[in-house]
């Protein structure tokens, strides 16, 4: 089309100029419009179904997740009308202390064998807004450890090797009584084991040399813009561990990787660019420590992630004001 061609621009109405801002703003800047639909707080939490899983007695899991729209805020959500399934008891386990952004595989409902064609809801409101979701056995719901690789970023959809087929989940266990004591200020250890087969395994090229002064190593894939539009994940083997249930601030030493999808860079999490796995300790050993603000129960979940897999421990704490 020629310059020519053009109307003047005295003749386009109004509507038109707007439409057409609002089409460059979306061309041009699109991070500038996501930005807008970006919030710290006062949003909502959705539930989500992951799918299922068939155990070895017949009976089944669901897993589920959910999506924190909030970036800074942690809301307390107790069991009751605000947190619960149906049918059934209204606590199935889920968790009351929701972490930022998307939270995937967060923990597992199991049904009997005859479960049949129901439904379990888990119905949930934050800041004012009530969403429910829905957990049925229907086929397209099955999970295997690709699907799980894969929707956690480790994989790229449709995408596997045969390490990637032989890896199986870490598995934790806990030093000590899993039901403990402490008091408001008082630093506890905890103690976990992690078994792990080696798989995935980690390249170890990029490794920095052990000295202050060396300029930083990045290999290619660090420096290759995303080649994908989902959520990437970086495999490494490490233990961190979370706030599952109970309001009050929760401090740990050494600080823990973020077991939620922080895609920011510096981010602290598998999910964020240029993020390495911490080392592993030679006997398996991670030690923690944990100091509480405030009085209450508390439950304290340790996740061992290999970067395509998981397994989960926890321990709950009956924490006492100060004499």
């Amino acid at each position: 089309m020629t310059r020519s061609s053009f109307p003047p621009i005295q003749s386009i109405p109004v509507s038109a100029i707007v439409f057409l801002a609002l089409a460059s703003l979306l061309v041009q800047s699109p991070s500038a419009v996501l930005a807008q639909e970006t919030y710290s707080k006062g949003q909502s939490i959705s539930p989500a179904y992951e799918g299922w899983e068939q155990n070895p007695d017949g009976s089944f899991n669901f897993l589920f997740g959910y999506m924190n729209r909030n970036w800074l805020e942690e809301p307390d959500i107790p069991v009751g009308v605000d947190n619960s399934f149906s049918p059934g008891p209204a606590d199935r386990g889920q968790p009351t202390h929701f972490l930022p952004r998307r939270n995937r595989f967060v923990f597992k409902v199991r049904v009997p064998a005859d479960w049949g064609d129901k439904e379990l809801v888990w119905t949930l409101t934050a800041n004012g807004e009530t969403q429910k979701a829905f957990a049925s056995l229907r086929l397209d719901y099955v999970v295997d450890n690709m699907i799980i690789a894969s929707e956690t970023g480790a994989l790229n959809a449709g995408f596997s090797t045969p390490a990637s087929r032989a890896n199986t989940p870490p598995v934790v266990f806990l030093e000590g009584d899993t039901v403990r004591s402490a008091t408001v200020g008082q630093r506890v250890t905890l103690v976990a084991t992690v078994d792990d087969d080696g798989l995935p395994r980690v390249s170890t090229r990029t490794e920095q040399p052990d000295t202050s002064d060396a300029p930083p190593t990045l290999s290619a894939r660090q420096l290759r813009p995303p080649s994908r539009i989902t959520v990437a994940k970086v495999n490494g083997l490490h233990l961190a561990w979370f706030v599952y249930r109970g309001d009050g601030e929760v401090m740990f030493d050494p600080f823990q990787v973020k077991v939620w999808e922080d895609s920011r860079t510096g981010g602290n999490s598998p999910w964020s660019p240029l993020w390495r796995a911490p080392p592993v300790p030679e006997d398996m050993r991670w030690e923690v420590g944990v100091t509480f603000d405030r009085p209450g129960t508390y439950v304290l979940r340790g996740r061992a992630d290999d970067g395509g897999l998981y397994g989960d421990t926890q321990v709950r704490f009956i924490v006492a004001p100060i004499s």
